[in-house]
């Protein structure tokens, strides 16, 4: 099979032109995607129409997941397809690849296996989530929240952003509110490929991953509840400072996760990533703060040591600065391993085109946490430069997002009995 890295490029660049924001810098591109937005839109309606000119049968769930289907004549139409893809939101002023190179990599693949003559006994199925960033909608992984049956067709559409806009009332103006719920339980296998979004793959020269496992993410909020008072007539010894107390917390997740990164894992990370801070005058000692915590590992034992650690934080500054608090843990999602076939078949599939392959895990969350619930399912990654990504300086090599799309395309004619 030879995948054609002009057709790959091409697509890729049509779809950031989509939302394309103006940056300082020659070497950057950047892109704002949010669903439901006029570059939604016409990034969709893109989408569809290379779909359609691939000959794939096109259709479009209630929440706007997008699908193209490949029944070629050598497919039993009733066996359980092979699906890839990705999705084609970005968060505000992100980069081009993240997303889009799922998407149209897997659309490559079956146009790859479709002039080399390949004969699968499965349908190939290229897939676009919708909202996996999360930045208007929900926390994120929306589509793919509904194709596994994590949230109902109807909690989704009813979802509001900050304006009071639902899911639904976005959709129905730029025609992506379908019919019906695609169901990834009816999948025998799905493969996504995305960038690295680290640097592991470009310091180790190795241009495809095969990760292991995706790392567990859990989010807490944490509320720090002091005294407001007047930063000039209030003593140091009576005050019951929030952000006092807030700042101590920062350094002790901090602390708790070096230990464990020391003791137990080393790929455990905590963040805490925000917070507000009431009143927020110059003038007046800090009565209030709301904190967000990020808390992720591949091993689900560190995240708990760290939330652990955490609220031991929190008792002690109640304890020795008189402060309130309260904690809570709205999003928990254990570590999600990889299927053994299917790594196996990505590095054959590599072994066979020559290309070099390497097993390292996800510190992102992608859709594939959530379709692994219910089918087979294998993440790939492709290098990204120095590591960044949420960002117009986000780049991959374009031989690089053609290399990495070769190992998923054989992987793919693989899994679908070519």
């Amino acid at each position: 099979m030879n995948v054609d890295a002009d057709r790959l490029r091409a697509d890729i660049e049509a779809t950031a032109e989509f939302g394309a924001i103006e940056t300082n810098e020659s070497e950057s591109r950047g892109r704002t995607v949010l669903t439901g937005s006029e570059a939604n839109r016409r990034a969709r309606e893109y989408f569809v129409a290379q779909l359609e000119e691939a000959n794939l049968d096109v259709r479009v769930d209630a929440v706007g997941n997008v699908v193209g289907r490949w029944t070629p004549d050598s497919a039993d139409p009733e066996a359980a397809p092979v699906a890839a893809g990705s999705h084609l939101d970005s968060v505000p002023e992100g980069g081009i690849f993240d997303g889009p190179l799922g998407v149209y990599a897997a659309l490559e693949a079956v146009r790859a296996m479709q002039e080399a003559g390949i004969e699968p006994a499965r349908p190939v199925e290229v897939v676009s989530f919708t909202e996996e960033e999360g930045q208007r909608f929900a926390d994120g992984l929306l589509g793919s929240s509904v194709a596994v049956g994590e949230r109902s067709v109807e909690e989704a559409l009813a979802l509001e952003d900050d304006e009071g806009t639902s899911l639904e009332d976005a959709l129905d103006p730029i025609g992506f509110r379908g019919n019906g719920r695609l169901d990834a339980s009816e999948w025998d296998a799905w493969l996504e490929l995305h960038i690295e979004q680290s640097e592991r793959l470009e310091s180790a020269d190795v241009p495809v991953g095969v990760v292991t496992s995706i790392t567990g993410i859990t989010h807490c909020e944490v509320t720090i509840e002091g005294e407001a008072n007047h930063a000039g007539a209030t003593p140091m010894g009576d005050r019951t400072d929030a952000l006092a107390a807030a700042s101590e917390f920062v350094l002790d997740v901090e602390r708790a996760t070096n230990d464990v990164v020391s003791s137990q894992s080393e790929s455990a990370v905590g963040t805490v990533g925000s917070h507000t801070v009431a009143p927020n005058a110059t003038n007046v000692v800090p009565g209030r703060v709301e904190l967000g915590v990020d808390i992720r590992d591949v091993h689900y034992e560190s995240m708990e040591t760290i939330v652990r650690r955490a609220r031991q934080s929190l008792a002690r500054l109640e304890r020795e600065r008189g402060v309130e608090t309260t904690f809570q843990r709205p999003f928990d999602l254990e570590p999600t391993p990889m299927a053994d076939r299917l790594r196996q078949a990505a590095h054959d599939a590599g072994e066979r085109a020559g290309i070099e392959t390497l097993d390292l895990h996800s510190g992102a969350a992608h859709d594939t946490m959530y379709v692994a619930g219910v089918t087979d399912a294998a993440l790939l990654f492709a290098p990204s430069r120095d590591g960044i990504s949420h960002n117009p300086k986000e780049w991959t090599d374009w031989d690089d997002c053609a290399t990495a799309t070769r190992v998923l395309a054989g992987t793919l004619a693989e899994l679908a009995g070519a």
